[in-house]
């Protein structure tokens, strides 16, 4: 079972990012991700076995949470670089409350043995993924023709809870959820 750890975003914020792909779609031939399957990932744990599945869940339940926050979704960029770049991105800001979150999910599952992320932890949704060179000029004068100052501003919400989620094939299956309040 390959699995993650993620906050989900609400109906309008996943309307808004749904209207601004598909506008950026048919200007480069990238692998673009379905917007339904957008979430704010707050660790990645990989494969585990299905037979320690609660032990998992239990090992979340009792992250230590310090109440709801808010979230916004704002900004567009790319990894590693817009030279080079291998993912095309919407940021996460959620501040504090969001990187405590990363930070004792990590150290909770950690103490099953799976392994710490060495890297920073760096919220963001990711729109495409870039797997080979690709001709972006027409993406990249789409998103100059957005008004100056827009900030690329889809929206806020607040994070009430956070998942458990399998990945198996390109789709994404909620098995637990656990309050943030």
């Amino acid at each position: 079972m390959r699995l993650f750890t993620a906050i989900d975003l609400p109906t309008d914020l996943t309307e808004a990012l749904r209207s601004f792909v598909s506008r950026l779609r048919p200007t480069a031939e990238i692998g673009w991700s379905p917007v339904e399957n957008l979430h704010v990932t707050t660790k990645f744990i990989g494969d585990w076995p299905e037979p320690r599945l609660d032990e998992m869940k239990r090992a979340l339940a009792s992250v230590p949470v310090s109440g709801a926050f808010d979230i916004a979704v704002k900004g567009l960029g790319w990894f590693p670089n817009p030279r080079h770049p291998r993912v095309f991105w919407a940021g996460v800001e959620g501040g504090e409350p969001l990187r405590t979150l990363a930070r004792a999910t990590e150290q909770a599952v950690a103490q099953l043995g799976v392994p710490v992320e060495e890297r920073d932890y760096s919220p963001h949704l990711t729109l495409a993924r870039i797997r080979e060179t690709v001709d972006l000029d027409c993406l990249h004068k789409t998103l100059q023709s957005f008004p100056a100052g827009c900030g690329f501003d889809f929206g806020s919400f607040r994070a009430t809870q956070f998942f458990l989620y399998l990945s198996a094939g390109g789709r994404y299956t909620q098995l637990a959820g656990f309050p943030l309040a």
